[in-house]
């Protein structure tokens, strides 16, 4: 279970002990980009009292991407057969991982998404649903893909399925990782499956999204668009 914080130190406690009572036999990883707020400590004290958590101090905060990639390396020499993404800040549900495993079997990569039948937000006002069901629809229709939350980042890999698109040379550092990561798996001609969740705007904290990383995410989108356009 990787989970990259930056300031975070309000939400981890309460993610982490809902993660444990919810799915005792997994691991977590905390991956902190040198919180100012003191996160990266909280999240040690958490480790010397829990053998389940490691924690992966990086210097600066490089992009969800960066986080991700070091968080991927680090599971896998740890011998993790699955690595799941999930926010620290509560808006992916620990108590509906057991519903996204239950998909592994049958899938290479298993997403959490709030845009297929089932699948909810709760405390978003309409502009952020306009925008993320746009948002996701824009890259449906570029890339030619048939996934309906591709920008989601609740989602379950098979460690082979990360040694498979070679996770390491992916250089997307925002938000539009999770786009481009999916994206490599399809092209690989692996499966994807979505699992329907409800996704939970977070109490505490600021949100890390911003108009400029949507508007960098859309520019890549395009870019992928275009050039697989263009090679056909």
């Amino acid at each position: 279970m990787c989970i990259p914080t930056y300031n975070e130190r309000e939400n981890l406690p309460r993610i982490i002990s809902r993660l444990f009572d919810a799915n005792p036999d997994v691991r977590a990883l905390v991956i902190d980009d040198g919180s100012p707020d003191g996160t990266g400590r909280l999240a040690d004290e958490l480790a010397a009292a829990d053998e389940r958590i490691t924690v992966l101090h990086r210097t600066e905060k490089a992009g969800l991407g960066a986080a991700y990639r070091a968080g991927f390396a680090r599971a896998i020499a740890q011998g993790a057969t699955l690595v799941v993404e999930m926010d620290a800040d509560g808006s992916h549900q620990p108590e509906q991982l057991p519903a996204l495993l239950a998909r592994v079997g049958d899938a290479d990569l298993v997403l959490g998404s709030r845009w297929v039948r089932g699948g909810t937000v709760r405390n978003w006002p309409l502009h952020r649903k306009l925008l993320s069901v746009g948002g996701n629809t824009y890259a449906r229709l570029m890339l030619r893909v048939p996934i309906r939350d591709i920008t989601g980042g609740y989602r379950v890999f098979r460690v082979s399925t990360l040694q498979r698109i070679d996770y390491a040379t992916v250089t997307s550092s925002g938000y539009v990782f999770q786009v481009d990561m999916a994206y490599r798996v399809l092209k690989a001609g692996l499966r994807v499956v979505e699992v329907p969740i409800e996704f939970v705007e977070r109490e505490l904290g600021a949100s890390k999204m911003s108009q400029h990383i949507v508007m960098e995410a859309m520019q890549q989108v395009t870019v992928w668009g275009l050039r697989s356009l263009f090679r056909r």
